[in-house]
């Protein structure tokens, strides 16, 4: 007696399913393998001297300042500022982004006119820009907040508006031919085939916006990660400045990993 098709897809998914875990596994272990290489011969090194400890300190010193920190609630105090700034400029600068995208596909009238004006301002260096908004807001929360989101938005609107100018005009015609308003076109059409680019800038609006806001409190802020690593510098404690440096790297990738959740949700949604 033949196996039901049925019961052949079944087979097959689960050796499929098999597959894709077996696959996972070995990239884990092989993301362990260079990460314990890494640190271990960092840590080496800095024992038998092949590099200067001085300077580039070990991973056991650094772990040993780390308690110390969440020990006497300083390096709390630090990251949550360094956090909340983060978050908000990545909110506000892909929020902005996107908003001022949606207007210049509404008007292609203004899409002309601000066009070489978006170009010089991408290609200018947001970050010389930090002292101009310090003086002009202040040497606070907002100003650093601001630098987070300014370094992002430009990059955000000229990225989303060309996926909006590329969706296929078809669709567009299609709605038209049933009466949608250019509103209705635009939710209907434009932005659910443009999820996939916004949450690819989403990812990286999250680097953006810590460069942003790390350089912002390198000028002015008095706390923050930002503070902790000019902090380092000026007084030789560089195994303090690596712990910023660390810190960031995790709290970036548990940033991005959110997004990519957010990426999964929306695709199993969509489908």
């Amino acid at each position: 007696m033949k196996p039901k098709p049925s019961h052949n897809i079944s087979l097959l998914h689960q050796q499929y399913l098999y597959t894709l875990k077996r696959e996972k596994g070995k990239v884990r272990f092989y993301q362990l393998i260079i990460f314990l290489v890494f640190f271990s011969s960092w840590e080496l090194s800095s024992q038998k001297q092949w590099i200067d400890p001085l300077i580039f300190s070990s991973p056991a010193k650094i772990v040993q300042l780390l308690f110390e920190k969440i020990q006497d609630g300083s390096l709390m105090v630090h990251l949550g500022i360094t956090l909340s700034e983060t978050v908000f400029g990545f909110l506000l600068g892909t929020i902005l982004g996107t908003l001022l995208a949606a207007l210049l596909w509404w008007s292609p009238m203004l899409s002309k006119v601000l066009d070489p004006y978006l170009v010089i301002l991408n290609a200018m260096p947001k970050v010389a820009l930090g002292p101009i908004l310090i003086v002009a807001l202040g040497p606070n929360f907002t100003s650093i907040m601001t630098m987070g989101a300014m370094i992002s938005i430009i990059i955000t609107t000229i990225v989303v508006y060309t996926s909006f100018r590329e969706v296929d005009p078809n669709y567009l015609k299609v709605l038209q031919t049933f009466g949608a308003t250019r509103l209705q076109s635009f939710k209907e059409a434009i932005l659910p085939a443009s999820f996939p680019v916004i949450i690819s800038t989403l990812k990286v609006n999250v680097g953006l916006s810590w460069v942003g806001v790390i350089v912002g409190e390198f000028l002015v802020s008095s706390k923050g990660l930002g503070y902790m690593i000019i902090y380092g510098f000026q007084v030789f404690n560089f195994t303090l400045v690596f712990l910023s440096l660390l810190v960031i790297a995790v709290f970036a990738t548990i940033m991005y990993q959110l997004v990519e959740y957010l990426e999964r949700k929306l695709i199993k949604n969509g489908n």
